[in-house]
């Protein structure tokens, strides 16, 4: 049976877009020459929806419906950024696919920056209360607490609230699996570039410990010198990368605990004269868009994105209509994508 994944990779557009289409959505501008081919591919894959009945459905039905329209809304951990960010844009397409497909569109879109300001409260709770909000990545606990008080049904993407359903992966074991595959290709000087994140230390972060337990089961040396907290910044990667370089003995490997901060780095290493892989190997974890058109093309962890937000919009729908008994955290699979910035020593 076609679903709208086959769709959408027979025309080239994403999930989102085929749904929107399907699920006549005119909240966004798409051509009409992409929504021709869209149900031309619909049709020749013999997809099969359910919006006809829907349509011919009487008035009375749908003010009934639209009576009883859920308001679901999504808060990011970012501070901008948030329509065109490489690994968050693919959750929220995850999101919006499920949502569309009962007939749902977000509500509202915030950072937690965002819901720092007393006019984005007031707006988001005066007209139509959220009846559930997606939390993608942790807040901090003033604003989680304000909105957890407030909305009746929330679901988290990476969140550490284990009184609600979570949607992750296994952050440790992924960035074990990356230094893991560093090591098997002879690295035994392995640098590491993370952030603290909200807890402020970086003994805290599940990837920095991931990657300190596979040198430890390694008997490879983790060296202070060697590790980098970029904060999440893809600059600061870069500078912080410039300094490293200034020392006289250098890592062969590096670690890198998202793509955007490895693409940084790796470009402070070309512009010194070294190459990549040769001189320093590199390995990251998101396994965004921009990785394989990196140069080189950028080894990495893939991280289900899209597949989390669909199943976290999923959860929280299924929360709405059949509360769950108890909350539970549900593990994605990740995998290593194999490319050319890593190489096995000589």
């Amino acid at each position: 049976m076609a679903t709208m994944k086959d769709i959408a990779e027979q025309v080239g557009v994403s999930i989102s877009t085929v749904s929107r289409v399907l699920n006549h959505d005119n909240s966004r501008r798409i051509s009409e020459e992409t929504k021709h081919k869209i149900w031309k591919a619909a049709q020749q894959l013999n997809y099969r929806t359910s919006l006809a009945p829907r349509r011919s459905a009487t008035a009375g039905q749908r003010a009934q419906t639209q009576s009883s329209v859920k308001t679901i809304g999504c808060i990011l951990s970012l501070p901008d950024n948030k329509y065109n960010h490489p690994y968050y844009s693919p959750i929220l397409q995850g999101i919006e696919a499920k949502l569309l497909e009962e007939g749902i569109t977000l509500a509202f879109l915030h950072t937690q920056a965002e819901l720092k300001s007393d006019a984005v409260r007031h707006a988001l709770l005066q007209d139509r209360p959220p009846n559930g909000v997606i939390c993608v990545e942790g807040m901090d606990k003033a604003a989680y607490h304000w909105l957890k008080e407030r909305v009746p049904f929330l679901v988290g993407i990476d969140v550490a609230d284990p009184d609600i359903p979570v949607i992750s992966y296994d952050r440790l074991n992924a960035a074990r699996t990356a230094v893991q595959h560093l090591l098997n290709h002879g690295h035994r000087h392995i640098g590491f570039i993370g952030g603290a994140g909200l807890f402020g230390q970086l003994e805290r972060e599940k990837r920095y410990r991931g990657y300190k337990l596979a040198c430890e089961e390694a008997g490879v040396e983790v060296r202070p010198e060697w590790t980098i907290d970029a904060a999440w910044d893809a600059d600061r990667s870069y500078k912080e990368m410039q300094l490293l370089l200034q020392q006289r003995q250098l890592p062969t490997a590096m670690f890198c605990a998202s793509d955007m901060m490895a693409i940084a780095a790796m470009r402070a290493v070309i512009e010194q004269g070294l190459h990549i892989p040769d001189d320093m190997a590199f390995i990251g974890i998101d396994d965004i868009e921009f990785s394989k058109y990196s140069s080189p093309p950028l080894s990495s962890i893939h991280i289900p994105k899209f597949e989390m937000g669909y199943a976290a919009a999923k959860t929280l729908l299924d929360s709405m209509s059949n509360p769950y008994p108890f909350p539970f955290r549900m593990l994605l699979p990740f995998r290593l994508m194999n490319r050319e910035s890593t190489m096995k020593l000589q």
